[in-house]
């Protein structure tokens, strides 16, 4: 069974439509990004599956249960971009809190704050903590029950490089768990090398769902070859492969897909007047604009 199921949901709010015909699935295990402009329909997306807002058409479920139901609820976790904590409580309370208000004892908040990395803060004001614990502690209260479904709205807003690569850490760690996990995020280059697939949202409607290598060969946009040539031959080798010099040894060339091969081969050819090859294939951030513009207005 899937853990979450979206089938052509549809919402409008007075002549907007915010979601049109939107199907998605994620499944145990999955990590599935879903990216898109201001007002692609996002926050609507996630509110629906929440259980806060009603879909007009089209039908949601959470391991068979609708949104907002006692069961899906219990295995949904949700994380906003901003938090709001009692600033006078600490992390410790708040967390306790949180577990009695999930019917669990309070003695686990410990444990979760260490898990997202505040245990040395676990007895301190929230109010005198950075951004980035803030984030940190909604997180942790998102671990609560182990949930099977992880809805993440820019979790990772705040966090400096580390810590947020000890967030991803967790997502794995949870992934192998069994948690599906959909994750809102602008941050293209985290998602891109950190998910299973991804979604993309354009003006309310799902332009693509697909692993990263797959959208990049859907897309079939150009690749980039790096060549770095030897010592005083670097315009010898930009006239032999067409290629347009920059920085001294680099010569740049662009290539389809279907010929990177044969522009390989070109390359090695030349011999000893090569030092090394980069190929760059085209970024999500590449690939999403491809894919967003297809929509017509």
């Amino acid at each position: 069974m899937q853990t979450l199921t979206l089938s052509q949901v549809t919402k409008t709010f007075d002549a907007v439509t915010a979601l049109s015909d939107v199907s998605l699935n994620v499944a145990p295990g999955e990590r599935v990004a879903l990216i898109g402009h201001n007002g692609a329909g996002k926050s609507t997306l996630m509110k629906t599956i929440l259980g806060l807002i009603p879909a007009d058409r089209g039908e949601v479920r959470i391991l068979g249960s609708a949104p907002g139901s006692h069961a899906a609820r219990a295995a949904t976790a949700y994380l906003p971009e901003n938090v709001a904590f009692h600033p006078a409580l600490t992390g410790l309370e708040q967390i306790g809190l949180y577990l009695r208000l999930r019917g669990e004892h309070s003695r686990a908040a410990k444990g979760l704050l260490e898990r997202v990395g505040l245990g040395a803060a676990a007895h301190r004001r929230i109010g005198g903590y950075s951004k980035g614990m803030r984030q940190r502690v909604g997180l942790a209260q998102a671990l609560i029950g182990r949930p099977r479904l992880l809805v993440l709205d820019e979790p990772t807003s705040g966090l400096d490089p580390v810590s947020r690569r000890e967030f991803y850490i967790i997502l794995d760690d949870l992934a192998a768990e069994g948690a599906a996990i959909l994750l809102s995020s602008h941050a293209l280059t985290e998602v891109e090398a950190r998910t299973d697939r991804i979604a993309i949202l354009s003006r309310g409607k799902l332009v693509a769902d697909d692993t990263l290598a797959n959208l990049s060969r859907l897309a079939a946009l150009p690749i980039q070859l790096q060549v770095t040539a030897r010592h005083d031959t670097a315009d010898e080798v930009a006239h032999r492969l067409s290629g347009v010099r920059h920085n001294g040894a680099r010569v740049d060339l662009v290539c389809g897909n279907h010929d990177k091969l044969a522009r390989l081969g070109q390359i090695a050819g030349l011999g000893v007047l090569i030092e090394d090859v980069q190929v760059v294939p085209p970024s999500l951030e590449d690939i999403y604009a491809h894919f967003s513009q297809r929509i017509v207005s």
